[in-house]
């Protein structure tokens, strides 16, 4: 499955003729090919993808998306634990 998440920009620079942002999801920073949104700038959210940013996003979109993400994983979390998939990592 693909995903495309979004991230925040926290600074931007050029690199052999190509733009490049260091952009945070949710607490993990990432470098990320910003040449598809010319118009995107620190303090921006962009969607991401395989480390290429598609498109600008406000803020509250960010948001809500990183809330049903989180939502997610911890259903994921409850539905390993429930059918004992994480006894098996450990050993």
């Amino acid at each position: 499955m693909c995903l495309a998440v979004p991230g925040k920009i926290l600074e931007t620079n050029e690199e052999n003729g190509s733009r490049f942002g260091r952009v945070e999801f949710g607490g993990i920073t990432r470098l990320v090919q910003l040449d598809f949104v010319p118009e995107a700038g620190v303090g921006d959210y962009v969607i991401v993808h395989v480390g290429f940013a598609l498109s600008k996003v406000n803020a509250e979109e960010a948001e809500r998306t990183f809330q049903l993400l989180e939502e997610m994983q911890m259903l994921d979390d409850e539905e390993t634990q429930d059918s004992g998939l994480r006894s098996q990592d450990s050993g």
